[in-house]
C-alpha cells in the first residue's frame, strides 16, 4: 500500500491524458531506473504506441467538439488505463493490495476524467479555439508535472491532485447548476409570434 500516493496521481492523471501518463512514467524509468514504476511501461513498443496516441491526442484535443468526441471514446479507456496502471504500480503485491490499487486508480480515472469531459463540454460553447488550446496545454502541463512529481515526492503530489480533482468537481458541479439555470429559462420563454 506504500504505491497508494502514486496510484492515485497517475489515476488523477490517467483520467485527463492516459498515454502521457504511460510517456512520463515509461521515459522516467527508463532514464532513472525507478524502482517504484515497472519496467514494462519503459519498452520501447510501449513508449512508441503511447506516443503515437498522445500525438493524436494532442491534436483532437485542441479542436471544439472534436475534443468532446475524443472524450466520449476514452470514457471507456482512461479509468481503464488508470486501473492497469495502478495494478502495475502495485508490482508484487499481494491480490487483495492490487485490486484496491486498480479500484483506486481507475477510480481517481474516471472521476478526473468527467471533470475533464464536463468541463470541455462547457468550453465548446465559446465559439473561438483559443480557450480549448489554452485548456488542452493547460491540462498537459498539469498532467506532466503531477506524474513526474509523483515519482520523485508520491504524497505531495497525491495533495496536489486532491486539491485538483475537489476543485473540478466543485468546478464542475457549480457549471452543471449554471446549466440546468438556463436550460428551465429556455423552456419557460414563450414561443415567438410571427
Amino acid at each position: 500500500m506504500e504505491s497508494l500516493p502514486l496510484v492515485f496521481s497517475s489515476g488523477w492523471a490517467s483520467g485527463v491524458n492516459a498515454y502521457l501518463v504511460v510517456l512520463v512514467l515509461g521515459t522516467y524509468d527508463r532514464v532513472r531506473d525507478v524502482a517504484s514504476v515497472p519496467d514494462v511501461l519503459g519498452r520501447w513498443d510501449v513508449l512508441g504506441i503511447a506516443f503515437v496516441l498522445y500525438a493524436m491526442e494532442f491534436v483532437a484535443d485542441k479542436i471544439p467538439y472534436i475534443d468532446s468526441t475524443w472524450d466520449l471514446v476514452s470514457t471507456a479507456i482512461r479509468p481503464t488505463a488508470g486501473a492497469v496502471i495502478g495494478v502495475l504500480l502495485a508490482g508484487d503485491a499481494d491480490s487483495l493490495d492490487q485490486a484496491v490499487l486498480g479500484v483506486v486508480g481507475g477510480g481517481t480515472a474516471l472521476l478526473s476524467h468527467l471533470v475533464k469531459a464536463g468541463g470541455r463540454l462547457a468550453l465548446n460553447s465559446s465559439p473561438e479555439p483559443v480557450t480549448n488550446i489554452t485548456a488542452s496545454v493547460v491540462e498537459d502541463f498539469a498532467v506532466l508535472g503531477v506524474v513526474w512529481f509523483a515519482v520523485v515526492h508520491p504524497r505531495t503530489a497525491a495533495a496536489v491532485a486532491a486539491v485538483f480533482l475537489v476543485a473540478g468537481l466543485v468546478m464542475l458541479y457549480f457549471v452543471a447548476k449554471l446549466v440546468r439555470r438556463g436550460w428551465r429559462r429556455w423552456r419557460k420563454r414563450e414561443p415567438a409570434t410571427a
